[in-house]
């Protein structure tokens, strides 16, 4: 049983080959952060000012529902969140998954995947959602990341 809960959100499976890598390298257990909604092509067009995620990243009320729980929150210290860049910060729908939760206390670790973007105003835009948790800075990966190279980065998280 781990006190470590690695969950991710993934548009086009990206973030989701990271986040378990990650789980595999720091024995974590994973979650999947489902939309109930699911996000089509067209969707995440960010090049049309229409599409729905262009239209959720521009209101930053927005929260995409969730489908499912993290069953047992209460038993993670540890939450490495994972999720694509857009526009320069999480998906509004991380936001969404961190306010269903009791996160006081807990460490929550942003992690995300872009092919060039860094984690730009990620805290920024997720501090108000998790606010009695301590929020570290993140890091971005790429495709490309090892096992080795997540479980030397998370180390430092990990007592």
């Amino acid at each position: 049983m781990s006190n470590i809960l690695v969950a991710y959100f993934s548009a086009t499976g990206t973030t989701e080959g990271c986040a378990k890598k990650l789980a595999g390298a720091i024995n974590a257990d994973l979650f999947e952060i489902l939309p109930v909604v699911p996000y089509t092509a067209n969707d995440l067009n960010w090049k049309n000012p229409k599409s729905r995620s262009s239209l959720e990243m521009a209101d930053e009320n927005s929260r995409p529902q969730i489908a499912g729980s993290v069953e047992e929150m209460s038993k993670y210290n540890v939450v490495f969140i994972g999720f694509p860049i857009w526009w320069y910060k999480a998906p509004t729908i991380i936001n969404t998954f961190l306010e269903e939760y009791k996160l006081a206390d807990k460490t929550i670790v942003p992690f995300a995947t872009s092919g060039s973007s860094g984690m730009g105003k990620t805290n920024e835009s997720l501090t108000p959602s998790c606010p009695d948790a301590h929020l570290v800075d993140g890091k971005r990966f790429d495709a490309a990341a090892t096992a080795e190279e997540f479980a030397a980065w998370a180390s430092q998280f990990i007592k």
